[in-house]
């Protein structure tokens, strides 16, 4: 079986520079397009370059080319005054986010001329980011690829696939989405997959394969107290699921696990994690569009948990049955191969999670549209408190003012987690969106 494809999060964007052949500074248009585009090359970009645009004509024929391009976002240095119609007629063929970077200059008029554009793209609400500062300026690269990335994260979760096995789960009803909102706020489109057939077409993996494939994961583990046989079964599984994210092109999937499948499809989430397809419990389709969120911000697996309890005045333990990529174990020694809690079948991975910075996420349905909570901390080392990954996250505000949070915002108990600070990316995404989405943070607490 083929290795799937790890999907980067690499923003297109095409790059050019917006001027009036009348004013100081439109000289400058052209090399300010070549190092802006430089700059987010190496900064990690895939950058169409557009050159100067100072007449109607270029911006039209700019925006048509953009638009064949597929690009996420459009990024102009600002060399002097210009018309807001230049910026208006390329969005008008390529309706992206736009980031504006003037350039300082106080003869050009750069930033007058971005103060009048952004005022028109207020008003149209139209997503943009402006900054200001030379193009090598490092506070104003970061915040401008923040939102860059943002776009990027828009546009893959607009053609996602997420696949859904079986039931969502009776009593966690906040599991059940919206498909019409969640396509028209978020953007990704859910694939029904049969369940009966995707165990069928597990028990037809030879044995043979599925054996060899469990042997070679044994051998990651620390220790295994799983028999042969779940192992066996549970390899097959993953072959089986594995082959239908391939032929469906999905890029998440979540499958109704609880209670009859605890412990059979785990390690699949294990190990489809370490591909960059995420694969949530419990039939939760928020789940895994907030796993694919913090998949695509980090480049690496992320955790399905649910919240536990305390673990001090600012610290609780998240955690879920044990599903979760090896990678993110905090010692290898410490990953147990066992049946599964509640039920003693099947195989799960457990071992305590990894320190680190960390990013969770939780989405929702509403009557209105959608709702993100996001909060940041930091993991730190846990013991096995509960039988799965926990980990364990220090927050700066108290656990009783979170969990009053919590409570206040009808915020659901599951919640995902990344490695890596990327609320912000998580903000500017939100931005971007619009009004169908709404944004909790704790931070913004009365």
């Amino acid at each position: 079986m083929s290795e799937l494809p790890r999907r980067a999060l690499t923003p297109k964007v095409g790059v050019g520079a917006l001027s009036s052949p009348l004013e100081v500074g439109a000289d400058r248009a052209p090399a300010a397009a070549q190092a802006l585009a430089a700059v987010l090359t190496e900064a990690g970009c895939e950058v169409v370059e557009l050159g100067p645009l100072d007449t109607p004509a270029k911006a039209t024929s700019a925006g048509r080319r953009l638009a064949e391009e597929h690009v996420d976002a459009l990024a102009l240095a600002v060399a002097s005054w210009h018309e807001d119609y230049l910026a208006l007629d390329l969005i008008e063929e390529c309706p992206v986010p736009l980031v504006l970077w003037p350039l300082p200059g106080m003869e050009t008029g750069a930033l007058c001329g971005t103060q009048q554009l952004t005022c028109y793209l207020k008003q149209l609400a139209h997503p943009y980011r402006a900054v200001f500062g030379q193009a090598d300026d490092a506070g104003c690269l970061r915040r401008a690829m923040s939102y860059l990335r943002a776009a990027a994260l828009k546009g893959r979760l607009r053609r996602a696939r997420v696949g859904s096995a079986g039931h969502r789960i009776g009593g966690m009803t906040h599991t059940a989405p919206n498909e019409f909102m969640l396509k028209k706020v978020i953007g990704p489109r859910v694939v029904p997959l049969d369940l009966t057939m995707m165990l069928e077409r597990a028990s037809q993996v030879p044995e043979a394969e599925a054996l060899r494939l469990w042997r070679h994961l044994c051998a990651g583990a620390g220790a295994c107290r799983a028999s042969e046989q779940d192992g066996v079964r549970a390899m097959q599984v993953y072959a089986a699921v594995k082959d239908l994210v391939e032929e469906s092109d999905l890029d998440a999937l979540t499958i109704g696990c609880y209670p009859h499948l605890m412990g059979r499809v785990c390690l699949a989430a294990s190990l489809l994690a370490d591909q960059g397809v995420p694969l949530a419990c419990e039939g939760d389709v928020h789940g895994a569009v907030a796993q694919l969120m913090l998949t695509l911000l980090t480049g690496r697996p992320t955790h399905n948990t649910d919240w536990l309890d305390p673990a001090g005045e600012h610290e609780v333990v998240f955690t879920h049955c044990g599903s979760g990529s090896f990678s993110l174990a905090r010692d290898p020694a410490q990953i147990e191969l066992a049946p599964v809690r509640l039920m003693d079948q099947g195989v799960c991975a457990l071992f305590p999670a990894r320190p680190g910075p960390v990013t969770l996420i939780g989405l929702l349905a509403r009557p209105e549209g959608y709702q993100c909570a996001l909060m940041e901390g930091e993991a730190v080392e846990s013991e096995m408190v509960f039988p799965g990954n926990p980990l364990q996250v220090r927050f700066e505000r108290s656990v009783g003012e979170l969990v009053d949070w919590v409570f206040e915002e009808g915020i659901a108990h599951h919640w995902m987690a990344g490695y890596g600070h990327v609320a912000q990316e998580v903000r500017d995404w939100a931005g971007i969106l619009g009004g169908g989405l709404r944004l909790l943070e704790p931070q913004s607490m009365g």
